[in-house]
């Protein structure tokens, strides 16, 4: 085990499931180390006998290497139910249950998929009986059905020979996956992306990228994150910042991780904060304003550290967490780098930045047409994703060239390799030949408006190219009064949208980021009535 205040990267020459016993042996195998909201407690060594007794049972279905669905909330079983198909050298396809039957089917045949566990208390809890049925009359494999598995009905069958067994393997674990044929570049899990721009592609991670992106992050913070720390993810493990960043780096860094199952239930999470005396939370920007909101008086008052990802955090969120003097971290990152290249750090902490790049990363910025501030920025480093599984050609990884990930971000590096963000490369519209930052439009918008969420979409235009409409949930909010904010701040008439739609509420993805896709559908619905 390394020191947390340095990255090497021969240490993430691990499988996970390696990674995780030479934790447990660095921290100490009977320290707590995993709970839920089911009030199930895991040591270390309960952790590593659970998956190793599960993780038996599920080699016993499937074949080595072969990718299983994982199809579960956050709670304990999901982590043990990972690391078991780890341990036994098999690959964990993690499905967004929140994405529909459609894109959980071509998931399947992407991957391809032909057994996915999950949990009958689970699928009846989230009303999940239509997906789960279409799933299982998917043909991932020709001539192979879907196969759905209950975790319930396997415990069942865990026998005192099979608990026996496990608890001999748990004496010797460190080289067990080694074993089962799983090494540090085999794949270790698959995430899918949302499908909203054509159908979901499979990023698969190896154990090498999973392990060194938490180590990263452990090296990064230096003293930051301790093992004392009590770590809350809310996040679901089918997004990769409530994968690695949230469980994953904890876990290995000697924290002790309470899962929550949703993050939009947020009364219910600002009171597991306050019961567990939660000290860092990791959340996005829409998840902290509800629990900011939700929290009775005291309930946040544990939490030393909040590290935000996956969209820009508002000043409004920041000023609602000071109450409770927690100190709000915002990184940044992409499921293809597993997922964090950069992240805040509190001395110093850059509000408007993303804050500096993770340690053993290299970056480069190519220049886009139109764009004067900034570049397109590609990375290389341990954590950078084996490839993509693309649906035309299931179960065929498609490398990054030269191991480059294009993240599709316009970005400025500056003193200390501190990031910004200055918008997605296809979040530019060009407007009069000039080129205009949708996310800055976004910011301004904010400015005007602070407590309200806003977002910006470009539509065409036959005189000028392309025209902005603000989507806001800011009951009046109205045109001529952003026009007039703007003037006041010499703003050029360019950035100012064309009409402003007011609605009830932005639609938020499960992961909590904005869906600009279905924002989009909803402007152009919308656009006769503009």
């Amino acid at each position: 085990m390394t020191s947390q205040n340095a990255f090497e990267p021969e240490s993430a020459r691990r499988t996970l499931f390696e990674a995780l016993v030479e934790a447990a042996t660095f921290h100490g195998k009977n320290r707590i180390i995993l709970s839920d909201a089911d009030q199930q407690a895991l040591s270390y060594k309960k952790l590593i006998l659970s998956a190793l007794v599960l993780g038996d049972k599920l080699a016993r279905l499937t074949m080595p290497n072969e990718k299983v669905g994982v199809l579960l909330p956050n709670a304990a079983g999901a982590a043990v139910t990972l690391l078991g198909l780890n341990a036994f050298g098999r690959t964990a396809a993690l499905l967004n249950f929140t994405a529909g039957p459609r894109n959980l089917v071509s998931a399947l045949r992407t991957g391809p998929i032909a057994i996915v566990l999950t949990s009958r208390r689970f699928i009846a809890a989230a009303k999940l009986e239509d997906t789960v049925a279409a799933m299982a009359g998917a043909e991932p494999i020709s001539g192979r059905k879907t196969r759905v598995v209950y975790l319930e009905d396997l415990r069942k069958k865990i026998s005192i020979s099979d608990k026996v067994r496990g608890a001999v393997r748990s004496l010797y674990p460190k080289r067990f996956s080694r074993r089962a044929g799983m090494t540090p570049d085999s794949p270790a899990v698959v995430l899918f992306t949302s499908g909203t721009e054509g159908a979901p592609k499979g990023v698969v991670l190896t154990n090498a990228n999973l392990v060194a992106n938490a180590r990263q992050i452990l090296a990064h913070a230096g003293g930051m994150l301790t093992p004392q720390d009590i770590v809350l993810n809310p996040l679901p493990m089918f997004h990769s910042f409530g994968l690695t960043a949230a469980t994953l780096m904890p876990l290995l860094g000697g924290m002790h991780v309470v899962l929550y199952p949703s993050p939009l239930h947020y009364k219910q999470v600002a009171r597991t904060i306050g019961e567990a005396k939660v000290s860092v939370l990791f959340a996005t920007d829409t998840f902290l304003m509800g629990y900011a909101r939700a929290a009775a008086s005291g309930e946040l008052a544990s939490v030393r550290y909040v590290i935000a990802g996956a969209e820009r955090v508002k000043d409004a969120t920041r000023t609602a967490w000071e109450k409770s003097g927690a100190i709000i971290l915002e990184g940044y990152g992409a499921t293809e780098c597993s997922p964090v290249i950069a992240c805040n750090l509190p001395n110093p902490n850059r509000p408007g930045t993303v804050g500096p790049l993770l340690p053993g990363l290299e970056t480069k910025l190519e220049t886009v047409a139109g764009i004067t501030q900034g570049g397109r920025l590609k990375i290389r480093g341990p954590n950078v994703m084996a490839g993509y599984l693309l649906a035309e050609a299931p179960g065929v990884l498609q490398k990054p060239a030269g191991g480059w990930h294009d993240t599709g971000d316009i970005v400025t590096i500056g003193e200390n390799a501190v990031l910004t963000i200055r918008g997605r490369a296809k979040r530019f519209a060009k407007i009069g030949g000039e080129m205009v930052s949708l996310a800055a439009v976004e910011a301004l918008s904010a400015g005007l408006w602070p407590d309200a969420q806003h977002v910006v979409v470009a539509l065409p235009d036959e005189r000028k190219g392309e025209q902005l409409i603000l989507v806001t949930d800011k009951g009046d909010a109205d045109r001529a009064s952003l026009a007039a904010y703007c003037k006041a701040a010499g703003i050029t008439e360019l950035w100012i949208p064309r009409a402003v739609l007011v609605v009830e509420g932005i639609p938020v993805s499960a992961a909590g980021k904005v869906d600009l896709q279905a924002t989009q559908k909803l402007v152009e619905m919308t656009r006769p009535l503009l």
